[in-house]
């Protein structure tokens, strides 16, 4: 026997015994008023919400306030008169100079103002984090209010890559400066639809 397996064997044989894991308690009360605290959540970390009636209503506004943006694309049809729809079998180099990228993600999460986001959502995994504003939307009524009916609800989902996206990107890892845009898009606005 080699030292090696000499080693294991003993680690092996003097592990501690398994403890179950500790039971997950949630509030049984539910949140009246999640499009406030979601709005709220998310407007505190740099995001911002906006309530919209219909996809006109989105039109109108990234019309008007993202004049500036170079390159818009999306993967959202009901969009298409405003921004590009993205074609993702071409080269994903050609992504590198998007400005704007409008996007439907499934719900958001009240308390800590995150949208979660699957890669058949995104188009490319890559697109989120690389563009320079990020535009989600949500459907007014698909808030959750906690991260813990969040996994609930995406548990047995199935999908490649998912994430959560909370505001837009910051950093205050140097002199405790807050840096937006850091890592990824220096804004984010969120759409709340009405359905």
């Amino acid at each position: 026997m080699s030292s090696r397996e000499k080693i294991l064997g003993m680690v092996q044989k003097n592990q501690p015994q398994g403890n179950s894991l500790p039971e997950i308690i949630t509030s049984n009360s539910v949140e009246q008023n999640l499009v406030e605290r979601f709005s709220s959540i998310l407007t505190s970390i740099g995001g911002e919400v906006v309530e919209a009636k219909d996809w006109n209503t989105i039109a109108a506004y990234i019309t008007q306030h993202f004049q500036t943006s170079k390159r818009i694309g999306s993967t959202i049809p009901q969009l298409s008169d405003v921004a590009g729809i993205i074609d993702f079998n071409n080269d994903p180099h050609l992504l590198e100079d998007v400005d704007l990228t409008i996007l439907q993600g499934h719900f958001g999460v009240a308390e800590n103002g995150a949208i979660w986001i699957t890669e058949n959502q995104m188009g490319d995994r890559a697109l989120p984090f690389i563009t320079q504003q990020l535009v989600l939307v949500i459907s007014k009524n698909e808030i959750v209010p906690t991260l813990h009916q969040a996994y609930e609800r995406i548990g047995n989902s199935k999908y490649n890559f998912g994430t959560f996206i909370a505001g837009p990107s910051k950093t205050a890892d140097i002199e405790q400066s807050l840096v937006l845009g850091a890592h990824g898009p220096k804004s984010l606005v969120v759409f709340l639809l009405e359905d």
